[in-house]
């Protein structure tokens, strides 16, 4: 397995992701609205290639801080901010408790990193904001996600660690890394 910028030919696996995980929580948002995410910030959206599929998928976006995407409706604005928006992380059901989404956060982390930002943030839903605070996320419990996101969304962030190398253009093309390895257990 291996994590790679999302292509064309990602889009039925993604959406078929996010409808299985997303979709009994009545916070499925549809594949128009999640590619354009995605093409809001191609550079920082990615998928995990488990060769004859999509086993996961994470979506980051420039958003400022306290601000998040509207579940109801496509990204028509590319905002330039020093922020990203972590907006959908998902693993299919079955390659879970691999530690497959600790490295796609440690992925894209990373690449926050070195496109210079200061920090990222997030809407953690279904009681997920225990998985995000283990991972030096903070809650902020005076931001109040709209309904759309589930009646117990926390909006959450944390400043990106280590050395920060500004680039030039925030859309420039990170270092993809080595391929991951399929952890056991």
């Amino acid at each position: 397995m291996h994590i790679r910028h999302i292509s064309e030919g990602d889009w039925d696996g993604i959406a078929a992701l996010e409808a299985d995980v997303h979709g009994p929580l009545g916070l499925s948002e549809g594949r128009a609205a999640l590619r354009s995410r995605a093409h809001a910030s191609p550079g920082t959206c990615f998928v995990l290639d488990g060769g004859r599929r999509t086993v996961g998928y994470l979506l980051a976006l420039p958003y400022p801080m306290y601000a998040f995407p509207d579940l109801d409706r496509e990204e028509d604005v590319v905002f330039h901010s020093r922020n990203l928006h972590l907006h959908d992380l998902v693993v299919a059901a079955e390659f879970r408790g691999r530690g497959l989404a600790k490295k796609l956060l440690h992925h894209v982390t990373a690449t926050a990193a070195a496109k210079g930002y200061d920090g990222i943030s997030l809407i953690a839903v279904s009681g997920s904001d225990t998985f995000w605070a283990a991972n030096g996320y903070r809650a902020h419990p005076d931001v109040t996600p709209p309904p759309s996101y589930g009646t117990d969304a926390v909006y959450m962030s944390r400043t990106v660690p280590g050395e920060r190398t500004r680039t030039t253009n925030p859309a420039d093309e990170p270092s993809l890394g080595a391929p991951l390895q399929d952890e056991v257990g």
